[in-house]
């Protein structure tokens, strides 16, 4: 994954858009894999509450990069998803007396009324986490079929130690994560092989929404919901990736005067996002 930067340096001519490769911590000439096209994925919001300041903030500033591309003459296919199976929202929708779907599209439709009247463009798509759950579940099983991931006790969980790249992009190894997951106490320790396993897929509590699967009754966890969209607009082929979320940041111009000439400002942008 890689931190969009919009980078020049005053007096140079040379405007061509550089990609901060967060693997090799370097700079790197943006080159999409279609020309003149731009395939962004961003992280859209898990919709069990109202937005905050915070959530603007990751809209505003990627709605600025997609903006940017399209300034320099780019077509940008821009997917933000809606994470719509979530604890919070499954314990939302109960103190309320509505089912899940409901409450979600509660929220949603204030998130598109909010984000409008903040000026931010439509996305191209926003594909919701419940109309992808058959591929979500294939998914899950490619990844158990393959070994990295595993069944305990109608949970799945990701096999940490089967991935050799996995924390790169945070410049960690497995073993600076466990001296931090060493002393966590969970209600899933006990059935985890590695402290560091984190669940795909879990086994639906009484009442809960849930989906048949290869493992019983049970839904999605997090990061899954952003893995796999099969959609013709914007291909994405993962036979295995694990996405990380790591600080970005986006370079720009500045003329303030606090600044000196070839001091650059940077804006720290939180969130995960894939352009291709």
């Amino acid at each position: 994954m890689n931190s969009l930067r919009m980078n020049y340096k005053r007096g140079e001519t040379d405007m061509t858009i550089k990609i901060y490769d967060t693997m090799t911590r370097s700079l790197r000439d943006f080159v999409p894999i279609t020309e003149n096209t731009v395939n962004m994925y961003v992280c859209g919001p898990t919709v069990y509450n109202y937005i905050h300041i915070g959530n603007a903030r990751s809209v505003v500033a990627f709605d600025t990069i997609r903006r940017y591309f399209e300034y320099r003459g780019y077509k940008v296919n821009y997917i933000s998803n809606f994470t719509d199976v979530d604890d919070k929202i499954i314990k939302g929708a109960a103190e309320v007396g509505m089912d899940t779907k409901a409450f979600s599209d509660k929220f949603i439709a204030a998130f598109m009324e909010d984000v409008k009247q903040l000026g931010v463009k439509p996305a191209t798509k926003n594909p919701r986490v419940i109309d992808y759950m058959d591929e979500i579940i294939d998914f899950v099983k490619v990844l158990v079929d393959k070994g990295f991931a595993y069944e305990a006790n109608g949970d799945v969980y990701f096999r940490v130690a089967k991935s050799q790249n996995y924390a790169k992009l945070a410049n960690k190894t497995l073993a600076d994560l466990e001296v931090g997951a060493s002393g966590r106490v969970d209600g899933e320790g006990e059935i985890k092989e590695n402290p560091l396993d984190f669940a795909l897929w879990k086994s639906a509590k009484p009442g809960e929404v849930s989906w048949q699967s290869p493992w019983g009754e049970g839904r999605l966890v997090g990061i899954l919901n952003v893995l796999l969209w099969r959609q013709p607009f914007l291909v994405i082929r993962l036979i295995f990736t694990v996405v990380e979320l790591t600080w970005n940041f986006l370079t720009i111009p500045t003329k303030s005067p606090n600044l000196k000439p070839k001091q650059e400002k940077h804006l720290p942008i939180i969130g995960c996002t894939m352009v291709l």
